[in-house]
């Protein structure tokens, strides 16, 4: 009788389980791409997530090797899409910090580096 309880239990729980590990907007991809290195500063980093943001409530900052903002405030989200503009701001680690609100309402954050040079 124990065991046919716990077969009945068993699919519920890993649906609970299932969901609770896909409930948060994860960084899917990015451009430029994390780690990645690239010949001159990019004019616009954009980031994608695995779920629609909140556009009120997402955000991302760039800052160059001197530690100096280069994003221009502007974040743009487009779905599960957010972007931003910067400013050319050198050679060097840039540093993109982002947080982010899910349609779910679990909020997310994080960053990663790139490089600009040659």
């Amino acid at each position: 009788m124990r065991h046919s309880t716990l077969i009945l239990l068993a699919p519920p729980l890993l649906l609970l389980v299932a969901g609770d590990a896909s409930a948060h907007a994860e960084l899917d991809r990015a451009e430029p791409r994390v780690g990645n290195k690239v010949a001159s500063p990019p004019r616009v980093v954009t980031l994608w997530f695995t779920q629609k943001l909140e556009p009120a409530f997402s955000s991302i900052t760039v800052t160059n090797a001197a530690g100096e903002r280069v994003d221009t405030g502007k974040t743009r989200v487009n779905g599960s899409q957010m972007s931003v503009p910067i400013r050319a701001g050198g050679s060097g680690t840039y540093r993109v910090n982002w947080h982010v609100l899910s349609v779910d309402t679990h909020t997310t954050e994080g960053n990663f580096t790139f490089q600009v040079g040659q």
